[in-house]
């Protein structure tokens, strides 16, 4: 595995492509990403978190432009001009009962039945919670805790499935509804991201592993599921 860091210049992208990867857009950034894999043909190749870089430059200059981390099985190549890539091999040697710090971007769903429906729907796990409560109660602090304790355990049911169990509750930030303007069946493809942070430990190093290849959770193309770690 690769994990790689990504810059892009702006000057080189077209009105729409700026709009997207300033606006945090996920299709429009996907299909920019897949630009570093020119000689690659199959399933998407990569997963994908992008971040605004802080601080500042060697001069002194304010940054502000997006940052993309990638976790990739083949190594990405710089665009010229328009995205340069930094990028290191990633393989972690990982023990049963090591702690680590993670950080990840997920879209966690539930699949619940509907009536009359032959399969299961999925459903964002925070609007499932939020929906128990009255209208007029959705805005309270009460309901605002459901929704991230269901946040919460959507994350420990992974650890169940991924060789991880976590230390502490995690951190649950940056709640955000997406809708793509591409339809299929005649919908808006439609989907949310939190943000987690906080410690965990590895209960199954294979597992876990495999699952920081695959990514946690759905939407992975668009920017989800790639969880960064790092020793505690």
């Amino acid at each position: 595995m690769h994990l790689s860091r990504v810059r892009v210049d702006l000057n080189g992208l077209g009105r729409n492509e700026l709009f997207a990867v300033m606006g945090g857009e996920p299709y429009g950034t996907h299909q920019l990403l897949w630009r570093l894999f020119p000689d690659y043909s199959g399933p998407r190749p990569f997963l994908f978190r992008q971040e605004i870089e802080d601080g500042a430059d060697g001069e002194g200059r304010c940054k502000g432009l997006p940052l993309f981390y990638l976790l990739s099985e083949q190594t990405p190549v710089a665009v010229p001009g328009l995205l340069a890539v930094e990028s290191k091999p990633f393989a972690p040697r990982l023990d049963a009962g090591e702690t680590l710090a993670f950080r990840l971007r997920a879209n966690p769903t539930v699949a619940r039945r509907v009536d009359g429906q032959k399969h299961s729907v999925r459903s964002d796990v925070l609007m499932h919670a939020k929906a128990a409560f009255a209208p007029d109660q959705r805005a309270s602090q009460e309901c605002k805790d459901a929704m991230d304790a269901a946040a919460r355990q959507w994350l420990a049911g992974q650890g169940e499935k991924n060789g991880f169990v976590l230390r502490a509750e995690p951190e649950v930030s940056g709640y955000r509804q997406h809708s793509l303007g591409r339809r299929r069946q005649g919908k808006p493809i439609q989907f949310s991201g939190v943000d987690y942070s906080g410690t965990l430990e590895v209960t199954d190093a294979q597992a876990f592993m495999a699952s920081l290849a695959q990514g946690l959770g759905r939407s992975k193309a668009f920017g989800f599921g790639m969880m960064m770690i790092r020793r505690a």
